[in-house]
Parts: C-alpha cells; structure tokens; sequence
C-alpha cells in the first residue's frame, strides 16, 4: 500500500501462504519508500529509508523481525530504480545523471560485473525469476526505438531478444547532454537531440520539454513523435528539472510544495541556455508539457512569455488555488499543497498560472488540449485558462483550445487518434515556428 502520489510511504504485509499464516505487517511506521521482491525464503526491499538514493536491503522470511534485516546493496551516488533477483543474485537498475546503469550483485553486495547497454538511454521492465538464468529488460532512447534484449547470467552478455520495425536510422543524429546553471545556481542536466553536422546560428525550430514532479525522472527514451520532429530537421530538448526523480528523493523534495518555483526556474534557465548557445531562438522555440508539466508551460507562459514563441499544453494544472476540489486531485495535495492552509496558499498563488494572466501582454500562440474523460485532471483548467488568454492577451497569436469529447489524460486511443493528434500538434508548430513537417 502506497501514500501520496509520488509514494511518500509504504505499507508491506506478507502472509505464509504454505502454512496459512496470518497476515502481518513488515512494514508499516515508517515514512519512506518500499518496493519489494520476493528471492526463495529472502525478500529483497528497495527504499529511501534513510537513503535518499535508495538501497536494497534483506529480509530473511524466517527471521523478519526488523532488527534481522541487513543492507544487501548500500546506497551510492546513483539512484536505484528497480531490483531483480534472478539467478542467486541480483539486477540493479540505477539512473545515473538521468540515463540508466545495470549492474549484476551477489545478494551480500559485491558487484559481479556492469551490464553494458547500447548508448545513453533508458531501461525499463526488469524482470527476471530467482531461479531463473536469464533477465530481460527494455531499453530505449531518443534515437534507438524500444527493444527488449535478454542478459544471460551463464554468458554475462545480453542480446537483443525482440526489436520492432520502425523506419528511423538513428545514426543520423546526435544525443549530448548539457549542463546548464538555474537562477539559485543549482546545476542542471538536458538532453538535446539533433542531426548531425547542425551549424548552432539560432535558426533552428525547437521543442523544449520537462515535467519535473512526482519523483518521475526525465530520461532519454524513444517516442515516433520525437524522432519525427528531429528528421524534419528539428531540435528536441528534455531538461531534468527538479522536482523529478532524477537525483533522488533530495532532488525531489528541492521541486515540491514551497520549492515548486525552483522547477518553474530550471525550466527558464534550459530556454535561456538554448538561445544563448544557438540552438534555437525565442522566435522559433517551442516548449511542450503535459498533466503536471502543463503546470509547468502554463508557468513558463505566464513568467516569462518573450521567452517562447510557441506553447502546447496538454492536460495540465493551471489554477492551483482550486486545482484540489476536483476529481481526485486532493491526492496531490503531498507534491503541491493546497490553498486551505494559509502558508500554502501564499506559495501556490505566487505562481498559480491562472491567477497570473495579464491584459494586454503578447502571450505565445498557444495549443491547449484536454478532454471530456480526463478523469484525473479537471478539463476545466484548459477551459477558463483558454478563456482568460483569448480575452486578456494582446491580438496578434492565436490562443486555441482542443476540446475532445471522447478522449482523456490517460489515453485509451486507437492508433489512428493517435496520429490524427501527433499531426494536429505538428501542425501547430509547424504553422508558429516554421517547421518543416510534412
């Protein structure tokens, strides 16, 4: 049993089903983050219990008594995802300045060997068995599509087990990673994806991105959207704001309640940093989030509009003095706070993008989207917020609302929705920035 949006804790009970034991808990007083796996008679628990980037740590079922467990994998410097026992040992998923590591351990913590991976990227959907020889895994980047490869532990090598057939040559383009500095001087990390051989004179369109909530970590993986818009000679910048999980839980907290502007500002300062380095231009930049990183275009339009000349905002959060009376947005009240306390009310309506709408400023051409069947962000942000640009922004760019009667935040489309949307939105931009989509 999971609290709070982003897991703030953990609850854990375990039943000796061969015997019909009673159900007890393993965990249940403590304020941190479990995941649990089962090994034979162990159960191995990944938690930020007193480590903010995670360790794993051993139960013996024999003995669960707290005072028996033991550390099997010590926190280090980078972030443990995910754990799969597998093979007497152990898979361990890191993110590592917000790309992913594999590494194989003995269940007494000694590194056996590093799983090498194909590029900077992301690993998702670690499974293996304890029993078992073999562990598969998904690995994806901005210009690799998803493949499933499988590692053999007799081998110590992995291969590709199954790959789809998209027509992209990743080869064409480049992935650097940047380091750029936040107004408070705090260093950040984004991703740029490019072709090859691109002159940095400004001239290019360009799509920056981020969400930088919920622990959700910003990392390079692949989506037919992005490599579309790269092949069509575009620039696509995902910066790893705080707020996320990139860093661990530090990282996270340093993004949530009263720190929320310092995501607001990571996500100005990744703009400035592609300006400045030629890149792109304000008048040919786009910036694109959805859910809570509508929140954060919605901000970003609101604090600095020369800054874009075009914004796509997608099912977001926009008025953060209400955002908690619908649907089931009170459980987010743990990342944002709410405008019921009167501190909270102070920081949330300092940035409240709704509440910052001025007259008569030239706003970016804006695309929101939202829809009838979003069941977890209330459509009537998009509405008001589009109502109060169209009657308050100075004439010139277009403020569009799209408004699916059918459609949600969690998707649910079938294929040919998906395209007709990735189109519609192509098409914005292509009409904003000049982009040459076809």
């Amino acid at each position: 049993m999971n609290y709070g949006a982003a897991a703030t804790k953990t609850e854990i009970w375990i039943k000796d089903v061969a015997h019909d034991g009673p159900i007890r808990p393993l965990v249940k007083d403590i304020d941190a983050r479990f995941d649990a796996n089962f090994a034979g008679d162990h159960l191995f628990l990944t938690t930020n219990w007193d480590a903010p980037k995670s360790r794993v740590l051993s139960v013996d079922l024999n003995h669960p008594e707290r005072e028996n467990w033991k550390v099997a994998v010590p926190e280090g410097d980078a972030v443990i995802e995910m754990v799969s026992p597998a093979s007497g040992m152990l898979v361990v998923g890191y993110s590592k300045d917000a790309s992913s590591r594999l590494s194989v351990f003995t269940t007494a913590g000694k590194l056996v060997r590093e799983i090498e991976l194909p590029a900077i990227g992301s690993v998702y959907g670690l499974s293996a068995r304890w029993g078992s020889s073999e562990a598969f895994f998904t690995f994806s980047t901005y210009t690799i599509p998803q493949a499933i490869y499988r590692f053999d532990f007799t081998k110590g090598a992995s291969e590709v087990w199954w790959r789809p057939q998209i027509a992209f040559d990743g080869k064409d383009y480049v992935i650097e990673q940047v380091w750029y500095t936040s107004k408070d001087g705090t260093r950040v990390p984004m991703f740029v994806v490019h072709k090859k051989g691109m002159k940095l004179d400004g001239t290019h369109p360009a799509v920056l991105t981020g969400y930088g909530g919920f622990d959700v970590p910003e990392q390079p993986a692949f989506t037919t959207t992005a490599a579309a818009w790269v092949e069509a000679g575009g620039v696509l910048a995902a910066a790893c704001l705080r707020g996320g999980g990139e860093f661990g839980e530090a990282w996270h907290k340093a993004g949530m309640l009263g720190n929320k502007q310092n995501v607001f500002d990571d996500f100005i300062a990744a703009a400035e940093y592609l300006e400045k380095n030629g890149y792109t231009s304000a008048s040919r930049l786009a910036i694109y989030g959805a859910s809570n990183g509508g929140l954060l275009v919605g901000a970003a339009l609101t604090q600095r509009p020369e800054l874009f000349r075009a914004v796509v905002c997608a099912f977001p959060l926009l008025d953060m003095l209400r955002y908690q009376k619908f649907l089931v947005a009170k459980w987010w009240v743990p990342e944002y706070g709410s405008s019921d306390d009167p501190k909270q009310f102070a920081y949330l309506l300092a940035y409240s993008p709704y509440q910052h709408v001025k007259k008569g400023v030239e706003y970016p051409a804006v695309l929101l989207l939202t829809g009838d069947s979003d069941t977890r962000v209330a459509p009537l942000h998009a509405r008001k917020m589009t109502a109060l640009l169209q009657a308050n922004a100075a004439p010139g760019r277009p403020i569009l609302l799209h408004y699916d009667t059918h459609a949600g935040h969690s998707g649910g489309t079938p294929v040919s929705q998906q395209v007709t949307d990735s189109a519609r939105i192509f098409a914005f931009l292509e009409w904003q920035l000049g982009a040459p989509i076809r």
